[in-house]
Order: C-alpha cells, then sequence, then structure tokens
C-alpha cells in the first residue's frame, strides 16, 4: 500500500508545493486547510504521516496534535512553521510531534525527517504485532479443573505483592504462570526478569543476582549491574530456584528481609523494588530435610504456592493445546495449518506425557513435518514415540 501523509496548513501555495515535491517521491498526498478539516479527516482515513503547520487559525497545529494522540490511529506528526523557535520545537516533541522544520523547508531535510518518520511507525507497528504474537504465546491454554483452579489462583494473587512459590515437573508451564501473575500485576508496566538458576554456574550466581563491581574478581573488568536491580519496580522470576547454592540463597534471603542488596566487590547497600516470583521442580521440603535448601528462604517465597498439573493429569486439554501448536507451527513457518484426524488426538490423550508440555509441542511439530498436511492415527503411533 503507498504511504499516505496529509498535509496541513492554511496556505494553499504551501499545500500544492509540498503536494508536488512529495508526489514526485511517490508518496499518496491528500490536504486539509485548517486543523478542523484535518481531524475529521484523520477519523474517517487511516495516515502514515502529518506534516502539520503551528500556525493556523481556530486550531493551531499544537492543538491538532494534542487531539491527534487520542484517535484510533495516530499518524506521526512532523511539525511546520515559519515562526518557530527552540522553545516551540521541544513542546511539539514532548506532545508527540516526531520533528519539527522551519519554513521553507530544506528539501533534502524534508525527505530524510520523512522516511525517519515513517522508519519509527514501522518499527512502532512492528512491536505491536511482536507483543502480541508473545502476550498469544504465553497463554495458558485449558478449560479442565486442574487447569482453571491454576488460573483461579492467578487472577487472585497477582494483584496483590505477594512472593508466589510456583511447583511442578519440568516442560508443565511454569513459566507461563509466572508471565501470566506479572501481566495481571500493578507492576506490568515494569519489566520481568527471568533467572534461570540452573543454567548459572554456581561461581557466577551472586554476580548475576546482585551484580558486582569492578575488579572484584579475575574477570570483572567492569562494573555488572545484577538482575535485582534490572527488575527494580518490576518483577523477578527466580526458575528452578532448588538450584541455586547455600550462598545464594542467604543473600536472596536478606534482600527479601531488607530490600537491599550489595554487590559483589562491593560495600554499599542498593534499596531494590522487587515482587519475586520463584518456581521449581523440587520437592523444596525434601531438599531442606537433606539440607540443601533454606527453611526460612522457603518460607519466605512461598506466601502463595501454585502447582501446576502434569500433562497426564489435564488429558482432556490436548485437543486444544494440540490446536494451538498447529496454529503456532502454521505461522511460524508460513504455512497452512495442519489439519488432524479426532483418533490421532485420541491417541495423543493416551501418552504418558513425562516431559509434559514441552514434549507434546516437540511431537506435534515432529508429525507436522512428517505430514503431507493431515495427521493420522498411524502417523502418530509411527512418529510420536509417547507409550
Amino acid at each position: 500500500m503507498p504511504t499516505k501523509i496529509l498535509i496541513i496548513d492554511d496556505e494553499k501555495s504551501i499545500r500544492h508545493t509540498l503536494r508536488e515535491i512529495l508526489e514526485y517521491e511517490n508518496y499518496l498526498i491528500e490536504e486539509a486547510e485548517d486543523g478542523k478539516q484535518a481531524l475529521l479527516k484523520m477519523k474517517s482515513e487511516k495516515y502514515d504521516l502529518a506534516l502539520c503547520d503551528i500556525k493556523m487559525p481556530e486550531l493551531d497545529g499544537i492543538e491538532v496534535l494534542e487531539v491527534a494522540q487520542s484517535l484510533d490511529h495516530t499518524p506521526q506528526f512532523v511539525m511546520i512553521s515559519a515562526h518557530g523557535n527552540i522553545e516551540t520545537a521541544v513542546d511539539a516533541t514532548k506532545k508527540g510531534a516526531f520533528d519539527f522544520i522551519q519554513k521553507p523547508p530544506d528539501l533534502n531535510r524534508l525527505l530524510v525527517t520523512i522516511k525517519n518518520a515513517l522508519d519509527k511507525s514501522n518499527l512502532v507497528q512492528e512491536t505491536k504485532i511482536l507483543r502480541k504474537k508473545v502476550s498469544k504465546s504465553m497463554e495458558i491454554i485449558g478449560n479442565t479443573e486442574a487447569i482453571n483452579d491454576v488460573k483461579s489462583t492467578i487472577e487472585k494473587v497477582a494483584p496483590t505483592e505477594a512472593r508466589v512459590l510456583i511447583t511442578g515437573g519440568n516442560g508443565t508451564g511454569k513459566e507461563l504462570v509466572a508471565n501470566a501473575i506479572h501481566k495481571l500485576s500493578n507492576r506490568n508496566k515494569s519489566t520481568l526478569i527471568e533467572v534461570n538458576c540452573a543454567a548459572i554456574p554456581s561461581e557466577l550466581i551472586e554476580s548475576e543476582l546482585f551484580g558486582h563491581e569492578k575488579g572484584s574478581f579475575t574477570s570483572a573488568v567492569k562494573q555488572r549491574i545484577g538482575k535485582f536491580e534490572q527488575a527494580n519496580n518490576g518483577t523477578l522470576f527466580l526458575d528452578e530456584i532448588g538450584d541455586m547454592s547455600l550462598s545464594a540463597q542467604a543473600k536472596v534471603l536478606r534482600a527479601l528481609q531488607e530490600n537491599k542488596i550489595t554487590r559483589v566487590g562491593g560495600e554499599k547497600e542498593i534499596k531494590v523494588n522487587v515482587r519475586v516470583l520463584a518456581a521449581t521442580n523440587k520437592d523444596l521440603k525434601e531438599e531442606i530435610r537433606e539440607k540443601r535448601f533454606r527453611e526460612d528462604l522457603y518460607h519466605r517465597l512461598s506466601v502463595i504456592i501454585i502447582k501446576v498439573p502434569l500433562l497426564k493429569e489435564r488429558s482432556n486439554d490436548i485437543p486444544l493445546l494440540v490446536d494451538k501448536f498447529l496454529e503456532d507451527i502454521a505461522n511460524q513457518h508460513g504455512t497452512a495449518v495442519c489439519s488432524i484426524e479426532a483418533d490421532a488426538v485420541e491417541e495423543l490423550q493416551k501418552g504418558e506425557w513425562t516431559g509434559n508440555i514441552r514434549e507434546l509441542r516437540n511431537v506435534v511439530e515432529r508429525l507436522v513435518i512428517m505430514s503431507d498436511g493431515k495427521i493420522t492415527n498411524g502417523l502418530v503411533k509411527k512418529y510420536a514415540d509417547i507409550s
């Protein structure tokens, strides 16, 4: 689709000049002779960019810009004026304009500014699409009683500041629960920082969590900000916390008690405001008995405990999960959604699924690859390997 630009200026000669320049560059141009006409057009048409004069009768350009910010689709604004100054330019950009250009505009500057503004608009749109895709991929799928109990608990606990311990086997979707809690929390405009405690060597976990000062150990060539600081005013998700070393556990306990951390090699205490969510596939009470996990830390983390069910405990959700995975795989590969026969789904429901949802996702992808557009019961028996 051609790029649509709206020229908003009360001077006909300026509109005509800008139209000639921009139509030569293959932009689709429309005009508005004042602010009211511009807003009517923007309410009924979708524009990629608006070139807007500041000094106009009735509604000036800044007022048009402010009203346009509340529309369903706000174009990028480039303000133009013969009477501008630095103060005007700063005011315009604070209120949402991409840039400010003085009249008469330099042709090269104008074209470069328009290109950059459109590039930014495309990036913003792509980011929105990616966020929707990520949000969709992090959905908790299922309608069985077991998973509905999890969803209900999430809805109750998310708006609070309570710490949550998420338990369940590998591949059950503990990270989806953490993401859902953060998304529904009052901290959702801040960051969710995830740390996989099992993937970080014990000698590095403290640096990862709390950061370090330059020179605090051999490879510390510069200061590092740890995950607690990165998650300040947001949420910190400590995945597989049962694998954390006892020394790191002691420091995490102190951070939770005092809301303060100290970087490795540092002396200064740093205040942090972090909501901690933790997850584990281990029986932490057994780990406590074996002296591998601190009981006081367990009680700090487990204000609320959410147990994510194994897939075999919610096998009636498998049809929904399979449909979701088939759609995701098709989107990922840019192909049509593969169909699956009812008896093939029933066969999948008979599996033990020791790897839970993660294993099911991998099996569905394998079946899609090995099929010719339709997954049959015979294909499941041949390639699923789920007995």
